[in-house]
């Protein structure tokens, strides 16, 4: 294992800290614990707050997207695990304006276990929350069973949409109906070259044959849909572009956001390779594409590898997407 940490067991609560130094005016931590992070303007009176929260490993996703326009707050885990329901009930308390809580996150077992048990904690505080999973990632179950997807990079654009409409003033049914509106709306594919080594056990994440990639793989290494030879950037663009165009049922005419995203350890000029063919792909096919992005957004260490969102686009849709923001790893003037 060759990496640049001091203490496996202290290498979390160190780079948040790191974070809190580089960024004081756009993040801060409510109390003692560093796994909770908020918005430094935090609680914002009568406005919605938004909560997010996941295991550690995936920067800048969770942690990073915390600050104007994004989200409030974020109760932050070990590497790929779940905060505790108390970190995350922390995190709700710091950011309550009185307008309630929006819990946003990945629809990962152990995160919806806290975050439920979080919310009864609040309901006790007479704080109001709801609700809303990212599950984008199509690899991980078919259309008929797309309630039951893991959230990946796609998140991202919820978190932006969300946030906008709260930060604008809008209800937390109103931001909850948002956040649910561009999750229903979006589709996110992955592939995975080599597996990332997990700082507290020296091992990967997964194991992959010399030569192969995986399709479809998760941002822990969860089994994607098929192994095969490394194929050229233009064949796994197709590949997923092709899945992605079909789970949407996009025609001629559709609006789009694209995300390509590095999981870690992908070079930026791969990244540009993939959008390249993706772009040729949604226009030849009468698709527009009114925003993009390309960089890495939500990784996994160091995986290799990448992933292409979707997100299909109205008027409504874009305007938020172009609404401010700021965060530390964030920001649309």
């Amino acid at each position: 294992m060759r990496k640049i940490i001091n203490a496996p067991e202290a290498f979390v609560d160190e780079f948040v800290e790191g974070i809190l130094l580089a960024h004081p005016d756009l993040v801060k931590t409510p109390g003692a614990d560093l796994r909770v992070l908020v918005r430094a303007d935090a609680p914002q009176a009568g406005k919605v707050g938004i909560v997010t929260g996941g295991g550690s490993g995936h920067l800048p996703l969770f942690k990073g997207y915390v600050g104007q326009g994004l989200c409030s707050g974020v109760a932050i885990g070990n590497v790929f695990s779940s905060p505790s329901s108390e970190q995350i009930y922390e995190a709700t308390k710091a950011v309550d304006g009185g307008a309630g809580v929006l819990y946003l996150y990945g629809n990962y077992g152990g995160d919806v276990f806290n975050f439920d048990l979080a919310a009864d904690l609040a309901d006790l505080d007479g704080i109001q929350t709801k609700t809303v999973l990212g599950r984008d990632d199509v690899a991980s179950q078919p259309n008929e069973r797309k309630l039951d997807r893991r959230g990946v990079a796609g998140i991202i654009f919820a978190y932006k949409a969300a946030g906008a409409a709260a930060d604008r003033g809008d209800s937390l049914d109103q931001v909850a109906t948002i956040a649910e509106d561009i999750v229903e709306h979006t589709a996110t594919m992955g592939v995975g070259l080599a597996p990332t080594i997990l700082p507290t056990t020296g091992q990967p994440s997964f194991d992959l044959p010399e030569g192969e990639v995986e399709i479809g793989i998760g941002i822990h290494g969860e089994p994607g849909i098929s192994r095969g030879a490394l194929a050229t950037a233009d064949e796994i663009a197709e590949q997923i572009v092709e899945a992605l165009i079909t789970d949407l049922g996009l025609t001629q005419g559709a609006r789009v956001a694209v995300l390509v995203n590095g999981l870690g350890a992908t070079p930026l000029e791969e990244l540009y390779l993939l959008y390249r063919r993706a772009h040729q792909i949604l226009t030849d096919r009468g698709i527009v594409i009114d925003k993009r992005y390309i960089g890495e957004y939500a990784t996994s260490l160091e995986m290799a590898g990448a992933s292409i969102s979707l997100l299909e686009l109205n008027d409504d849709r874009l305007a938020l997407l172009q609404a401010p923001a700021k965060s530390p790893f964030f920001e649309e003037s």
